[in-house]
């Protein structure tokens, strides 16, 4: 029974890197739509912010949130320096979820946070976890 259960722990240990690769293509294809949607409709952004969102500094914090999800669609997909990225991009879930989607709840069918704040999780298990082989940072 014992080894069966170290042949079922090498087997599945050897996915792990190919999980880490998976998860940051999907983050990846998860942040690229509203990057570009941010890097085009720039000054909408910008309004949006102010106006509907009445965030302060509306001007700095859409730099900030295009910044990080567009170099961050770019990090995730090479795996560039990916537990850095991380973070700046889970800041923006953080908001993304408190500021603009829990007032409806948690289910994405009423534009609730859950959708943030599954990319909040997969991107805290980057942060913790690196990128993994399949990356230019390599294993961390």
């Amino acid at each position: 029974m014992n080894s069966l259960i170290a042949l079922y722990n090498r087997i599945t240990s050897s996915f792990a890197d190919l999980s880490l690769l998976i998860l940051r293509f999907t983050l990846a294809y998860g942040f690229y739509e509203p990057a570009l949607k941010k890097l085009t409709h720039f000054n909408d952004i910008v309004m949006w912010f102010e106006h509907s969102l009445h965030l302060p500094f509306p001007y700095l914090n859409a730099v900030m949130a295009t910044g990080a999800e567009s170099l961050g669609v770019i990090a995730l997909v090479l795996g560039l320096k990916t537990r850095f990225f991380a973070l700046p991009l889970m800041v923006t879930m953080l908001v993304a979820i408190f500021v603009v989607h829990f007032k409806n709840g948690f289910a994405a069918s009423a534009n609730g946070f859950e959708i943030p704040f599954y990319y909040f999780i997969m991107l805290s298990v980057l942060l913790t976890h690196g990128a993994g082989k399949f990356s230019i940072d390599g294993k961390d």
